[in-house]
């Protein structure tokens, strides 16, 4: 059923799209194998991906569906986004501290009215 999944010079997007599939392929054939490990190299091999990839992508596809503990994928780009914008934040309001600060700084050397 694998045979014939060959991945040599092809787009990122169908590289996605042969991963999702494998991914798939793990929870369809996990029970024709001893462990989920089994089935994740047999189907790896087969796809020529790399067992350690897929069972990362096995790992988050289960973390999506609430199967497993952790951060779903959309969890996690939103928490990426927020550290981001986090420390733009930071960076405008240590400039600003530093702009209060010289401005500060000029207003007292001024002579007095």
């Amino acid at each position: 059923m694998l045979g014939g999944w060959g991945h040599a010079n092809q787009t990122q997007g169908t590289r996605l799209r042969s991963g999702e599939r494998a991914v798939r392929l793990v929870f369809e054939h996990e029970h024709e194998h001893p462990s989920q490990w089994r089935a994740i190299c047999s189907i790896a091999e087969k796809s020529d991906l790399n067992r350690e990839t897929l069972r990362q992508w096995v790992r988050q596809a289960g973390r999506d569906e609430g199967c497993h503990p952790g951060l779903s994928s959309e969890e996690r780009d939103r928490l990426r986004g927020l550290e981001k914008e986090n420390k733009e934040l930071r960076r405008a309001n240590e400039i600003l501290k530093a702009a209060a600060a010289f401005f500060g700084a000029e207003l007292d050397r001024r002579p007095g009215k």
